[in-house]
């Protein structure tokens, strides 16, 4: 009986990323890439679609972060595994990763040696975290019991954390509400109701705070 093939989901904003993925992956004849997204909320609606075994998601990604775009994907998705990909690392964020649901980290600069390796374990739905940033796993500092708690960002919900990236990423309140179909009025009671939660009083604090919590790029 033939095996079924591994369906991939690629997430990732850059052209030049994804076609190296794309050269990695097509070594494994049992894998299939089943789609490509560019932004986070075409992720989210390629997975829905899709219903991949596996997405290959950057943590940096327009419109809607990669660990929101995880966190919907896998609270409709549970049998889906999320694999992050980072130029960053940092226990902080490896907590934020496992909260978000995502089974998987491999830092870019790894990613030639280590990507294949994390998929294999990803598709055994087992762990695979890159080893620059597994020393906490390892030496038992992140306790499992921990990894699902939630970040600052986690506060707010869903919509509200799409919102703080979008405002974080230059959009007026008019293309906030074209962006997400709500009228202009709705978009300015979310976010005045989102400063006032976070106690924020100015875009730059906003910007400041989607950067701390990984929502948008430095």
């Amino acid at each position: 009986m033939p095996v079924k093939p591994l369906t991939i989901l690629l997430a990732d904003d850059h052209e030049v990323v994804r076609r190296g993925l794309r050269a990695v992956l097509a070594e494994r004849p049992d894998w299939v890439i089943c789609g490509e997204a560019w932004t986070g909320r075409q992720a989210v609606a390629l997975a829905r679609q899709l219903e991949p075994d596996l997405v290959v998601m950057d943590l940096s990604m327009p419109e809607l972060n990669g660990l929101e775009a995880t966190r919907q994907i896998r609270a409709t998705l549970p049998r889906t595994e999320v694999l992050m990909l980072t130029m960053h690392s940092g226990e902080e964020l490896l907590r934020e990763v496992s909260g978000a649901g995502a089974r998987g980290l491999v830092l870019k600069s790894d990613a030639g040696r280590s990507l294949v390796v994390a998929i294999e374990a990803l598709a055994r739905h087992e762990s695979f975290f890159t080893p620059q940033v597994s020393g906490g796993l390892r030496e038992g500092r992140l306790h499992p019991a921990k990894a699902g708690q939630p970040g600052e960002g986690t506060a707010l919900t869903p919509r509200e954390r799409e919102i703080v990236q979008l405002v974080a990423e230059g959009r007026s309140t008019k293309e906030l509400a074209d962006h997400l179909g709500i009228t202009v009025k709705t978009a300015e009671t979310h976010r005045s109701n989102i400063m006032r939660k976070l106690g924020l009083h100015s875009v730059s604090e906003v910007v400041r705070y989607a950067i701390r919590n990984h929502f948008v790029e430095p």
